[in-house]
C-alpha cells in the first residue's frame, strides 16, 4: 500500500504574508483555545494492481474533480473521498461521499448538518470550525448556514495543509488499513476498511497532533511563512 506524501504547493508573497500573520495570531495560543477547534479535511483513496501487488492511493489537488468521487469496482479509475474532523479529547464519524461532484449544498447537507452542527453544541460556545479554502467551504449556502446557526470558523491561510494537524492522519489511516488481514481486495473493501479503522482511531494519535500546533506556528514565523517540514 501507498500513499501520497504531503505536498507543498508553490507561495506567492501574499501567501507567505497571509502564513506568517497567521502563524503570529495563533502562536501564544492555549490548549484550552485550541480545544475548541474542530480540524476537519477530505482525501480522496484509490486503488489499482500493479504486478499482483496492491496499491491503495491518497491523491491530492484533484479531490472534488467529478471523477474522483465517483466509486467504481475496477482496480484503475474512480476512488473514494473522505471527510473527518477531529478536536482534542474526540473525532468524528469518517463520512464517504458517493458519487457526484461535491458541491455547497452537499457539504452543508452531507457535512455541517449532520456532523459539524452537532458536534460544535457537544463543544460549547467556544467551537471554532476549521476548514480549508476548497470552493464548496466557500459556497454562499455555506456561509449562510454558519452565520444563521452561530458558528465560528476559523480563517486560514490558503495552500497551508503543512498547518493542519489532521493532514497526518491520512498517513496513518493509509497504514492501518494496509495491515488489515487480508487487505481490501475491491473499493468496497477498501470503504470498509477505512471506516473500521477511522473508529478505532486512538484518541491520543490525534490529541498529538492538535498539540504540535504551538511548534507549527513557531516554525512557520521561523521561515517567514514558507512552508514547514510538517
Amino acid at each position: 500500500m501507498q500513499e501520497d506524501q504531503l505536498c507543498a504547493f508553490p507561495l506567492n508573497g501574499r501567501q507567505r504574508r497571509n502564513r506568517l500573520c497567521w502563524a503570529r495570531e495563533h502562536v501564544s495560543w492555549t490548549q484550552q483555545q485550541w480545544a475548541s477547534v474542530l480540524f476537519t479535511d477530505e482525501s480522496r483513496f484509490t486503488m489499482e494492481s500493479d504486478s499482483g501487488r496492491l496499491l491503495i492511493w491518497r491523491e491530492q489537488r484533484t479531490r472534488y474533480h467529478q471523477s474522483n468521487t465517483v466509486e467504481r469496482h475496477s482496480y484503475r479509475g474512480g476512488g473514494i473521498l473522505v471527510w473527518v474532523g477531529i478536536s482534542l479529547g474526540g473525532h468524528t464519524d469518517l463520512h464517504v461521499f458517493h458519487g457526484g461532484t461535491v458541491t455547497g449544498l452537499r457539504y452543508r447537507d452531507e457535512i455541517l448538518d449532520p456532523y459539524v452542527h452537532p458536534y460544535a453544541a457537544a463543544i460549547g460556545n467556544d467551537f471554532i470550525l476549521m476548514d480549508d479554502n476548497a470552493r464548496p467551504h466557500r459556497a454562499r449556502i455555506v456561509e449562510e448556514y454558519l452565520e444563521d446557526h452561530g458558528l465560528e470558523r476559523m480563517e486560514w491561510p490558503a495552500r497551508s495543509p503543512d498547518l493542519n494537524p489532521i493532514e497526518h492522519l491520512w498517513d496513518y489511516l493509509g497504514r492501518e488499513v494496509a495491515a488489515l488481514n487480508p487487505p481490501p481486495r475491491s473499493l468496497h473493501e477498501l470503504k470498509q476498511g477505512l471506516l473500521c479503522v477511522w473508529s478505532s482511531l486512538p484518541i491520543p494519535v490525534s490529541d498529538n497532533l492538535i498539540n504540535s500546533m504551538g511548534n507549527r506556528c513557531r516554525q512557520c514565523i521561523q521561515v517567514r511563512g514558507g512552508h514547514i517540514p510538517y
